[in-house]
C-alpha cells in the first residue's frame, strides 16, 4: 500500500470517528436518556424548602443533594421557597428472619420507609406517597463490626435507592 493510500484511509478513518463521536448523543438523547442524578424538575421546585424532623439521616441528605444536582436552589425558609417537600415519616425498621439453635440471630430484614408529600403556592402537587425498599442481611455474632458495616452500607444504598423514586415522582409533577 503507498504512502498516500495509507494517507486516505487514515482520513476517512478519522471523518468516521468524528461522525460516530458527535452522532452517539444525539442518538441517546433522542431516546430520552439522561443522566443518572440529573432529574429534570418541574419549575414549581425551582427553590425548594424540605421540611423535616431530622436533617441528619441518609434518606434527607440524599434528597438534599440530589435536589441541587438536578438544578433546584435549597431554600432556607418556607417564605422564599416555589415549592415544599415535607417529609412525613424517615425510618428504617430492622425484623429478626431467622435463628440458630441457641435463639441467636442468623438473617435480618432491613426496611426503609419515607413518607413524602409537595406542596407549591399553597396547592397539593402530590399528596402524601409512603415509599420503601426493603433488604435481607445474614449476622454473625462473632464478626460484629464487620455485620454493623455492612448493615451501615445496606441503609445507605437503601437511602439512595428511595431518593431515586422520590426525585422521578418529583420530576413527574
Amino acid at each position: 500500500m503507498s504512502a498516500h493510500a495509507s494517507t486516505g484511509w487514515n482520513r476517512w478513518r478519522t471523518l468516521h470517528i468524528v461522525a460516530l463521536s458527535l452522532l452517539a448523543p444525539l442518538l441517546v438523547a433522542a431516546c430520552g436518556f439522561h443522566l443518572q442524578g440529573r432529574t429534570p424538575l418541574p419549575a414549581p421546585l425551582a427553590v425548594t424548602y424540605v421540611i423535616t424532623t431530622d436533617r441528619q439521616t441518609d434518606f434527607v441528605q440524599g434528597l438534599r443533594r440530589a435536589l441541587i444536582t438536578s438544578g433546584a436552589k435549597l431554600a432556607r425558609q418556607s417564605e422564599g421557597a416555589t415549592g415544599t417537600v415535607r417529609i412525613l415519616t424517615d425510618d428504617v425498621t430492622r425484623k429478626v428472619l431467622s435463628v440458630s439453635a441457641n435463639n441467636t440471630p442468623r438473617e435480618y430484614e432491613l426496611t426503609y420507609t419515607v413518607q413524602f408529600s409537595v406542596t407549591a403556592a399553597d396547592k397539593e402537587l402530590l399528596p402524601a406517597q409512603k415509599v420503601s425498599v426493603t433488604r435481607n442481611f445474614s449476622f454473625d455474632e462473632r464478626v460484629l463490626l464487620a455485620k454493623e458495616n455492612e448493615e451501615s452500607i445496606l441503609r445507605e444504598g437503601m437511602a439512595r435507592d428511595l431518593v431515586g423514586i422520590v426525585m422521578r415522582r418529583l420530576a413527574s409533577l
